[in-house]
């Protein structure tokens, strides 16, 4: 199939504005062309955008498609049958919103990944950690202080299945290794605490240098990259020294340690929407009193976050990292970061940085012969309010996946 686009406004985020004048054509996947003058193709279905803004689709570069309980703990008693059955609605929502693309930080496995492939449920691109890795006792330990055994077998539960513990650099190599093995697109790492984690600190420095650099090793030699929750400057530090290549959160970077994020090249993935949304409606989910404490914490450095690593230079993408039913704030993240940051900033965070984050530069986050035809048509023009993304979509006439529409109202 081929469909021609016209009678729009192009918002290609290379750009600083969205420009009249252009139609772009779409073959098979892929976007054939992308001109300021007519294009001939004889036999492309025309699509007659009404004047509105055509972009590419959304990228979101941390959510987690499987955790469908705010409290986390509350998986344990979910079968792994109803875990993917939520996961579906999940991820179509994701979609409905525009965002054709997620890097899923730890969880999703290839099941989940091919059936969207294949075409048995309708999702976003999914680019898959496989199970979190962390140490006993870090932030993907969920065991609780009464259990004296090891924990069951990954068919038991959905807690057991979305996460991995390894202690001495040997059992991280082999659990790096075994997410790979299983069609890991990247490796996730725990080295600092967390929010949605009972017993340690925020503070908490999780991993020692053997152990991450062990993980960076085998991710590298197989061709794939480390991503790690990070808080402070310590535990963003250690991970940035030992090669990881994107920070996921990092609410209480400072600013020597933004500047050395800068100088390696890595990402900084903030979250803000997670910490505002857990605040509002988390207590009422079922999150425990001294999870919600930590939640206050973290929430009160989250622009500053944002200004130190602007300054620093350090490439931001977009991420949402939103869970159970906060899911349908995906969105709200443009609104808070707007704050703060021009227009074009957040939206090139949700393509071209996201784009380079899960390395497909050139092919996701632009409008461009060659890239796939990822597309949005929005009512409206973007840049000039970030909330036509917001409410699930109602100002997208149209979504376009890989060459098909997933939504066309035009």
């Amino acid at each position: 199939m081929s469909f021609l686009f016209k009678n729009l406004r192009l918002l290609d985020p290379r750009w600083k504005e969205a420009r009249g004048g252009y139609e772009v054509l779409v073959e098979g996947d892929v976007i054939k062309e992308a001109s300021a003058r007519p294009i001939k193709a004889a036999g492309a279905t025309v699509i007659d955008c009404g004047g509105r803004t055509l972009m590419p689709g959304l990228i979101d570069c941390h959510v987690h498609t499987h955790h469908s309980e705010v409290y986390i703990n509350r998986l344990e008693a979910v079968p792994l049958t109803l875990m993917m059955a939520r996961s579906a609605g999940r991820l179509k929502r994701m979609l409905d919103r525009g965002f054709t693309t997620v890097r899923d930080a730890g969880g999703a496995d290839w099941g989940t990944k091919t059936a969207i492939a294949s075409g048995l449920i309708p999702g976003p691109r999914l680019f898959i950690s496989g199970r979190s890795i962390s140490p006993t006792g870090g932030h993907s330990d969920r065991t609780r202080r009464t259990d004296t055994v090891g924990p069951p077998c990954l068919c038991c539960n959905g807690m057991v299945f979305i996460r991995c513990l390894a202690d001495g650099p040997d059992a991280v190599r082999k659990g790096a290794r075994e997410q790979m093995r299983q069609g890991a697109d990247q490796i996730k790492l725990m080295v600092s605490g967390g929010v949605a984690s009972p017993y340690d600190p925020l503070e908490s420095l999780q991993f020692t240098v053997e152990e991450i650099t062990a993980a960076v090793d085998e991710a590298h030699a197989f061709g794939r990259y480390v991503l790690t929750h990070a808080y402070t400057p310590e535990a963003i530090t250690r991970a940035v020294r030992c090669g990881v290549r994107t920070i996921e959160h990092g609410n209480l970077v400072d600013a020597p340690t933004a500047r050395l994020m800068a100088q390696k090249g890595v990402y900084m993935v903030p979250n803000l929407v997670a910490y505002d949304a857990m605040k509002r409606r988390a207590g009422e989910l079922g999150m425990p009193r001294e999870m919600l404490d930590k939640n206050d914490e973290v929430l009160r450095y989250g622009f500053a976050e944002l200004e130190l690593c602007r300054k620093a230079g350090v490439r931001m993408a977009y991420g949402s990292d939103l869970l159970g039913a906060l899911e349908d704030e995906q969105t709200v993240e443009f609104q808070i970061r707007g704050r703060v940051m021009p227009a074009i900033e957040v939206i090139r965070s949700a393509t071209l940085i996201g784009a380079e984050v899960v390395c497909q530069e050139g092919k996701l986050g632009v409008v461009a012969p060659g890239a796939f035809a990822d597309l949005l048509v929005v009512d409206g023009d973007p840049l000039k309010d970030l909330g036509l993304f917001k409410d699930g979509g109602p100002h997208l006439s149209a979504i376009m996946k890989g060459g098909r529409f997933h939504k066309n109202v035009l």
